[in-house]
């Protein structure tokens, strides 16, 4: 999908699909999102201090290049080669952004307690198992700074006839069968896109086994239509 339609893969609005998405209007969307999540920020009080930010899952660093305006510096990493490469590409001539490629379970490249904020919406959700989410969520509390602040979006509840994903299943039995990814996309409209969740009191656990303290979580819309979403704001209990 980023070498597809890497904007609709991020923001998937069925109108932009098929190369839709005008450049300036994508960056845009980043720019008014973390707007309000300074709004929220100021708010809580947290973080502390803004010298270094982790955009997760930061594809062409929609996110990244805005988080850069607030922060000394902001990390996007991301699972994909070519969305690193394009996100470098594209925002050359913001210099408080680093694009690095993490392509592992873990963010072991990086030290604990490094990032006075961790940010991350509509990627969560489409890592592949619960159990994998639930490594990422110990790895974002591991380098957060105590003080600083995690804000993460995750799907608590899919249901049914999403969570059976037929439209994606049968994109990789296609594959198998040798179709092309472009022509299963522009000609079937089929996408390797999958949906998953982690209930939230199970989160609400998770974060507290981790020595989270829970500073708000609501119901959001990001998981898309007929998905139960939450947004949590977290922050690190000093050891």
């Amino acid at each position: 999908m980023a070498r597809l339609d890497p904007c609709w893969a991020i923001l998937s609005h069925p109108s932009k699909k098929f190369r839709g998405w005008n450049l300036d209007a994508f960056y845009a969307t980043g720019e008014k999102e973390i707007s309000e999540l300074m709004d929220s920020i100021v708010d809580l009080g947290y973080p502390r201090r803004m010298d270094m930010a982790l955009d997760f899952g930061c594809g062409l660093g929609r996110l990244t290049r805005a988080l850069g305006q607030y922060s000394e510096k902001c990390v996007g990493v991301d699972i994909s080669e070519e969305m690193i490469r394009a996100a470098r590409e594209l925002n050359r001539g913001y210099s408080a952004c680093e694009f690095l490629l993490n392509t592992g379970d873990s963010l072991c490249r990086f030290e604990a307690g490094c990032f006075d904020l961790i940010y991350t919406s509509i990627v969560l959700q489409h890592v592949p198992t619960k159990a994998a989410i639930k490594k990422y969520v110990a790895e974002f509390m591991r380098v957060l700074k105590p003080g600083g602040l995690l804000v993460m979006q995750v799907p608590s509840a899919i249901p049914l006839r999403r969570m059976l994903q037929t439209r994606r299943r049968l994109y990789e039995l296609l594959r198998l069968l040798g179709f092309t990814a472009s022509f299963l996309y522009q000609r079937l409209s089929l996408t390797p896109i999958r949906m998953t969740c982690v209930p939230e009191a199970e989160m609400l656990s998770l974060l507290e086994s981790l020595g989270a303290t829970i500073l708000r979580h609501h119901p959001d819309s990001m998981g898309g239509p007929g998905i139960d979403s939450r947004t949590y704001f977290v922050t690190r209990r000093s050891s």
